[in-house]
């Protein structure tokens, strides 16, 4: 009914610089992404003021049909990254652990599986290692342009570094079977191996299955010289570690 009107635009920003289709695509509605999709009045791949589009907000809450729809479109870029972050679709779908999404993304020809983040210097790999999203990583690995071993440019963090420190014991033991992965691989922020943060957080079956690595250092100690059991026995996590929140 609005739309039929003449005095309603149908693409106006909000505060945010959301467009009735940022709010329709993030949201997963269908009908109404149909329906604006229509118009060529509506731009579909208006960015708001995080330089999140449409497409980034669908593939972040795993609207497939919806990111569907987007891709179809010859006028919206399937892999652009929002200003605050520098995440692409891909990115957020991975992040999500969306894998019906991440399907469709790589399928695309100018989707970068390598993406880095402007912001952490993650890719769509080290979000999904981080999540504990096993089937995106496996997905990811599946591919021969991924580096499974590409630390942040943050914290220094791999992948398996990642996982580690989230207990995700589905994607460590994914990730250790590859011989191209160094499982005695710091961050560049402390000197902390995979085998500390495990040991610090208490993840005991994420230490049994790097432990039964003979090329796994036991006592590889950080910047400061604690070492895993160190770590175990006790201390805390500095809190500039911590995850950042994303919008």
């Amino acid at each position: 009914m609005l739309l039929e009107r003449r005095d309603v635009s149908p693409d106006r920003e909000d505060e945010c610089g959301g467009t009735p289709l940022s709010y329709a695509t993030r949201d997963g509605r269908e009908g109404v992404v149909k329906m604006l999709l229509e118009r060529e009045d509506v731009n579909p791949d208006q960015a708001d003021k995080n330089g999140l589009t449409p497409h980034n907000g669908a593939a972040g809450g795993g609207h497939e049909r919806v990111v569907k729809m987007l891709l179809e479109r010859k006028d919206v870029n399937p892999d652009k990254p929002d200003t605050r972050w520098g995440q692409t679709p891909l990115s957020s779908a991975a992040r999500g652990g969306h894998e019906g999404v991440v399907k469709m993304l790589l399928e695309q020809k100018v989707v970068n599986p390598n993406h880095v983040g402007s912001e952490t210097g993650w890719t769509p790999l080290s979000l999904a290692a981080e999540g504990g999203h096993e089937g995106v990583v496996k997905m990811l690995l599946e591919r021969g342009d991924i580096n499974p071993d590409q630390a942040d440019t943050k914290w220094g963090r791999t992948p398996l570094l990642s996982a580690a420190m989230g207990g995700h014991l589905g994607v460590v033991k994914v990730l250790l079977e590859r011989n191209d992965v160094n499982p005695n691989q710091a961050d560049t922020d402390w000197g902390r191996t995979p085998l500390w943060w495990a040991a610090q957080r208490g993840f005991e079956e994420v230490i049994k299955m790097l432990l039964e690595r003979s090329d796994v250092n036991p006592d590889q100690a950080d910047e400061n010289g604690s070492t895993p059991l160190k770590s175990a026995a006790g201390g805390s996590v500095p809190k500039r570690l911590v995850r950042p929140s994303f919008a």
